[in-house]
């Protein structure tokens, strides 16, 4: 859990790294941020990321109140507010419409797990949520279904969300699962993608298990 007096500073620098990234086109996407004390800092609606300050964020609570006077949140929240609320070790996520990555969403098909850092930083392969309308709870709910052991999910025809220990740590997470879908969808040009070994995936597994656990602090 990130300290609070950082929070909303990473969330307006995960936010520009995301759009410098080419994660996202305009305003598209949202970052937030979970203070010590539970206080939730979101990426307000349509504001360009170039013009983003620690100003414009919007505070809310776990129930989407508004806390203090600040901006309105994201029309997606919710997803936001899903993760947050099912693991209290997450303290930042980060939702965005990476081209590959969002190719394989509009395909309805996962991001294999073929390379060992997918497993290690992202628990495995990028699975596909069943479709849900766009900032509903019916969304956040289907997204939740698929994080337990995951850090990245894709969202049927629409893009991906990724959780962490921070902000930083959830955008560290889509830009890996972007570089993998990536280098999938150029290998696939080749041949059929080759799966890693079961021990391979045991053991990398194991690993992203016990850093989530141990290294995540809950607050």
């Amino acid at each position: 859990m990130t300290d609070s007096g950082d929070v909303r500073t990473q969330v307006v620098a995960a936010a520009k790294a995301m759009d410098a990234a080419g994660l996202v086109v305009g305003t598209a996407g949202n970052v937030s941020g979970r203070e010590a004390d539970g206080t939730i800092w979101l990426t307000p609606s349509a504001l360009p990321y170039g013009q983003m300050g620690i100003e414009n964020l919007a505070a809310v609570d776990l129930d989407g109140n508004l806390l203090e006077d600040t901006a309105r949140p994201s029309t997606e929240k919710a997803m936001h507010l899903a993760c947050y609320r099912a693991f209290p070790e997450v303290g930042g996520v980060v939702h965005c419409h990476p081209i590959h990555a969002s190719m394989f969403a509009v395909a309805h098909k996962s991001i294999p797990a073929v390379i060992e850092e997918v497993i290690v930083y992202l628990g495995g392969d990028v699975r596909v949520t069943d479709y849900r309308p766009t900032g509903t709870d019916e969304l956040g709910e289907e997204v939740v279904r698929h994080l337990g052991d995951r850090s990245a999910v894709l969202m049927a025809n629409h893009g991906m969300l990724c959780i962490g220990e921070s902000p930083d740590h959830a955008l560290h997470a889509a830009l890996v699962a972007e570089h993998t879908a990536r280098i999938v969808w150029g290998a696939s040009r080749l041949g059929d993608p080759v799966d890693l070994p079961e021990r391979a995936l045991s053991d990398f597994t194991g690993a992203y298990t016990y850093l989530r656990r141990e290294t995540w602090a809950a607050p």
